[in-house]
């Protein structure tokens, strides 16, 4: 299990869940197992930094485990 703050990012923005997902490509469930603290591919946390508006560089505000 990884410590993630996806869905607290993703409140903060007031973005949905199925929001989330067509921003960074990936299924709804997918965002539903990463913000459960389900361990995902580096591609997919890319995927997610990158449509939660945040840098790659800035990876760490958003996984805390890289």
């Amino acid at each position: 299990m990884s410590k993630n703050n996806v869905r607290k990012l993703r409140e903060n923005l007031l973005m949905s869940k199925a929001e989330l997902a067509r921003k960074a490509g990936v299924s709804t469930l997918t965002i539903d197992r990463v913000e459960g603290g389900k361990d995902c591919r580096m591609d997919t946390k890319r995927k997610i930094i990158q449509a939660l508006g945040y840098e790659l560089k800035e990876r760490n505000r958003v996984f805390s485990d890289d």
